[in-house]
C-alpha cells in the first residue's frame, strides 16, 4: 500500500494520514485512532491495518533517539575518550 492510497475506505483516510497522526499524537491505545478522521469508526474493515500501523508506532518509539540530558551526557564522555586517545599518541 502507497502512502497516499485509502487505509480507511469509508472515511477516505490515506495511510500518511494515519502514519503523520501517530508521529504527531502519539496515541496511546490503537482505538484513539478514529481520531484521526474517523478511520475505522465505519464498516470496520480497517481496524485490523489501523492496529498494525498504531503496533509498528510503538515499537518505533521505543527505539527513538534517548533525551537532550542522557544524549549530551553521551556526547561528553565521547569527547572526554577521544581527547584521552589523542593525548596517548605518540
Amino acid at each position: 500500500m502507497n502512502p497516499d492510497d485509502e487505509l480507511c475506505l469509508c472515511f477516505h483516510v490515506t495511510k500518511r494520514k494515519v502514519q503523520n497522526f501517530c508521529r504527531i499524537e502519539k496515541p496511546r491505545r490503537a482505538s484513539q485512532l478514529s481520531e484521526c478522521g474517523g478511520a475505522g469508526t465505519g464498516c470496520g474493515w480497517c481496524r485490523p491495518f489501523l492496529q498494525r500501523i498504531f503496533e509498528n508506532q510503538q515499537r518505533s518509539e521505543a527505539e527513538e533517539l534517548p533525551s537532550a540530558e542522557e544524549y549530551q551526557a553521551s556526547r561528553a564522555v565521547y569527547i572526554r575518550e577521544k581527547k584521552n586517545r589523542n593525548d596517548n599518541e605518540p
